[in-house]
């Protein structure tokens, strides 16, 4: 019972960090130049980065958009 306990923890602490190594990799740094994007805008036309050339450009995104919190 003691081994189950243990391989079941070890199982459990290995699937954790394959997520988070997951979850964290191609992740932009701070710094790093943005890659090209075509996105619609809030009125619907599609705007990509190199529209903008070399203007400042701030883009903001939201985690669970249109949910409470």
């Amino acid at each position: 019972m003691k081994w189950l306990i243990i391989a079941l923890l070890a199982a459990v602490a290995l699937l954790l960090w394959r997520m988070s190594a997951f979850a964290n990799r191609n992740l932009p740094k701070a710094g790093d130049t943005a890659p090209d994007f075509t996105l619609p805008d809030q009125n619907w036309k599609v705007r990509s980065l190199s529209d903008f050339g070399e203007k400042w450009l701030v883009l903001y995104f939201f985690p669970r958009a249109d949910t409470p919190g």
